[in-house]
């Protein structure tokens, strides 16, 4: 299985970093130590957080990593066979929702954020490619707190590509990325701060 590692490669928002069958640009820290930090502690302490559930095999997991889920309107959002229905958008989420679509030149219409609160808590090899979800859309995948190894693997080979997400970043998957890549965040025991991720989208009304 091959392995490709950008750890130390500089952000180019222009590059692809999937060798075929798909796009994902990362662009760096874009925004501000000082603004990340503040955007940290109000997502911390102003949004609706859940711990998220999820059936695996029949059973029933509740996971300690948390989720919520917001949009434009209550769309309703099903994976790991639950259904969420979104909440309102709060002033800070579509502060950032706006500046993210100038950033990427995409839109989105609703946004699925997780808090991982040590490196102990990832998320396993997946793809966000839900029926609710507009076919090949952009995701838009922000960053705040704890710096996180982020990796993506081909289905057929089994070629993995690592990423790290900084604080403050801004990493976008778009054309048919879901189709033919998983992607994971794995839990490393080396991280002991807490991370929040936002993923902007588009559900397909």
């Amino acid at each position: 299985m091959e392995q490709f590692n950008l750890f130390s490669q500089k952000s180019n928002s222009e590059k692809n970093l999937l060798p075929r069958d798909g796009e994902v640009n990362y662009f760096g820290k874009i925004f501000s130590e000082d603004l990340a930090n503040r955007y940290f502690e109000i997502l911390l302490n102003s949004i609706s957080w859940k711990n998220d559930e999820a059936f695996i095999f029949g059973k029933k997991i509740i996971t300690k990593r948390k989720v919520a889920w917001y949009g434009d309107k209550e769309f309703k959002y099903t994976y790991s066979k639950t259904t969420k229905k979104a909440l309102p958008w709060t002033p800070e989420l579509l502060e950032l929702k706006n500046y993210i679509e100038k950033k990427s030149g995409e839109t989105y219409n609703s946004c699925l954020l997780n808090l991982y609160h040590t490196g102990a808590e990832g998320m396993a090899w997946h793809s966000d490619d839900e029926k609710d979800l507009k076919k090949n859309g952009a995701i838009a995948s922000v960053s705040f707190g704890a710096t996180r190894k982020f990796a993506f693997k081909y289905r057929e080979t089994k070629d993995t590509i690592s990423v790290i997400l900084e604080h403050g970043s801004l990493l976008v998957m778009k054309g048919e990325t879901q189709t033919y890549w998983l992607h994971r965040l794995p839990p490393t025991k080396k991280v002991n701060s807490a991370r929040i991720n936002l993923t902007f989208r588009t559900i397909v009304d």
